[in-house]
């Protein structure tokens, strides 16, 4: 993501923010859009301001109720934290609730794709281009002399691959999202059984794959993941709450210049 130098930003359009009697300027908000990656301008100047003025909203809450939370330019987050867990009253989900949310949300709750993977590793440093391009050519080969003779993988990943699992015929055994290199991941998740017709690129060079097995990812009863289930709602329930109890402070305190009411306010309330 692309993220915004102070140096550079042109005066935003965000005009001073009074929030109670402390007043956010230009000056505080150009500051605070480093924070709030973006490559639109305006965009990062809502965040940064939408930012600053729940930082300050909180730091006069915790005023009044005798806590220190630090200044509005480095927030104390752990009395905040602590702050928002005396404030912020969310019962836990009852078991009806959570039962009802598994029944209507069964995606959110799924053990997930699994793949029966051997690969040969044709290693190459991500910036060294020249062995990238020879490694590929490499790759590209190998894929069609296993084309002919499918039997030769054991072969060859003994022969060519720079990777541990060479010993194992280029197993790579079960494995899901999450077990290898991100890039790796998304490129693994959808393939079909069988050689793979092109090479996979990852940040160790050029993967020759074969999918030996596929298990596509099915619910979980309820059961397994009632856990899961009370956590989410109970975020969910947070969410909910926070925005009340922002909203609440935005009506009780005053602020002038913005507006947390059509705003998103489920975004960290810290850098």
């Amino acid at each position: 993501m692309q993220t915004i130098p102070v140096e550079t930003l042109p005066h935003t359009t965000v005009p001073s923010i009074r929030v109670g009697d402390s007043v956010i300027g230009e000056e505080a908000i150009a500051g605070e859009m480093q924070f709030h990656p973006s490559t639109d301008r305006e965009a990062a100047a809502k965040a940064a301001a939408r930012a600053l003025v729940i930082q300050e909203l909180l730091r006069q809450r915790a005023e009044i109720l005798g806590i220190e939370t630090g200044s509005l330019h480095e927030p104390d987050e752990r009395a905040i934290a602590v702050m928002l867990d005396q404030e912020l009253q969310v019962p836990p989900p009852d078991e009806e609730a959570c039962v009802r949310f598994h029944a209507a949300h069964p995606e959110r709750f799924c053990e997930p794709t699994r793949l029966k993977v051997r690969h040969i590793l044709l290693a190459a440093a991500p910036d060294d281009l020249d062995a990238r391009d020879e490694q590929f050519k490499k790759a590209e080969g190998l894929i069609d002399t296993l084309k002919q003779h499918p039997k030769r993988f054991d072969e060859m990943a003994q022969r060519f691959s720079q990777c541990p699992s060479k010993d194992e015929g280029g197993s790579l055994g079960w494995v899901s999202r999450g077990q290898t290199v991100s890039e790796l991941d998304r490129a693994l998740e959808p393939l079909p059984e069988g050689l793979h017709e092109r090479p996979l690129p990852s940040r160790y060079g050029w993967h020759v794959v074969v999918i030996d097995a596929r298990l596509e990812r099915q619910p979980l009863p309820y059961a397994e993941v009632k856990d899961r289930v009370a956590h989410e709602l109970t975020e969910q329930a947070t969410r909910v709450a926070l925005r009340h109890y922002l909203l609440a402070l935005e009506s009780e305190i005053g602020v002038e210049g913005f507006t947390l009411a059509d705003d998103d306010v489920d975004g960290p309330l810290m850098r």
